[in-house]
């Protein structure tokens, strides 16, 4: 595939990280294979993650295709930019086509992104995970390496505004590679999440700022996010309101 854009949109970000002085650490960057196909999967806690679940791969020169909402694509601008860089629309109405395109870049050679809790975990905690990237590494026969972040919400991240602070600290933790077969899709996606949920305990452990009554440290680590549980009911409260309002749009159309 050609690359015309990634590459210096990769380019800009480490500037930033550099400029900002982040604290970028990861662990376990040569469990992402230099070629041949694979999907990475990471956990959710942030709109910044599509550029640091990536940044492992790059080290090892390899570009990601994430998978992401069909909608991101549908922006005249930021929807062009995601086709340049080859990503993967997902249309949630209808996921075989997306599924499809997946694989498909998998048995080509490229490495799969995808964030398997569909959506940002306001908890910062692993919430539930989605079968289709143990899926697609199945019918790919290729890997599934999960990867887990921390530090990211801090840049932004549902109920709150962008933000770049100095010296952010980021922890970054790549597992080994995970084979699913497909033929208990149940337990090769409990496998993923408890790969997931390993792998942020250790990068929580790891983190260098305290936790207590920060908004993006997780209440069981005396931070002010919301439970798992809390977390779920303002997910349900959100799809609630967006329904409203694609409802009262076609009524007023």
């Amino acid at each position: 595939m050609r690359d015309l854009t990634y590459p210096p949109i990769i380019a800009t970000a480490k500037t930033l990280f550099r400029l900002r002085g982040w604290k970028i650490r990861m662990t376990g960057i040569e469990n992402i294979p230099r070629e041949g196909g694979a999907v990475l999967a990471s956990n959710h806690i942030g709109f910044a993650d599509f550029v640091l679940a990536g940044f492992p791969a790059e080290r090892q020169g390899r570009l990601v295709r994430f998978m992401a909402k069909k909608e991101a694509f549908d922006h005249p601008v930021g929807g062009r930019v995601l086709r340049t860089m080859h990503h993967i629309p997902v249309d949630r109405a209808s996921g075989a086509e997306s599924l499809d395109a997946a694989v498909d870049y998998c048995r080509r050679g490229e490495v799969v992104g995808i964030f398997p809790e569909a959506t940002i975990s306001r908890s910062f905690e692993i919430k539930e995970v989605k079968s289709g990237a143990p899926r697609i590494a199945s019918l790919a026969g290729v890997p599934l390496i999960p990867v887990a972040l921390f530090g990211t919400q801090r840049i932004m991240t549902k109920g709150h505004k962008l933000s770049l602070p100095r010296g952010l600290p980021i922890e970054i933790r790549v597992g080994e590679p995970l084979h699913p077969t497909g033929d208990d899709p149940v337990a090769d996606t409990e496998q993923l999440r408890a790969a997931l949920q390993s792998l942020l305990s250790d990068a929580v452990a790891a983190y260098p700022d305290p936790f207590e009554g920060q908004w993006w440290a997780p209440a069981r680590l005396g931070g002010t996010a919301p439970t798992l549980e809390e977390a779920a009911q303002l997910d349900v409260d959100e799809r609630a309101a967006r329904a409203a309002r694609k409802a009262a749009k076609a009524e007023g159309a």
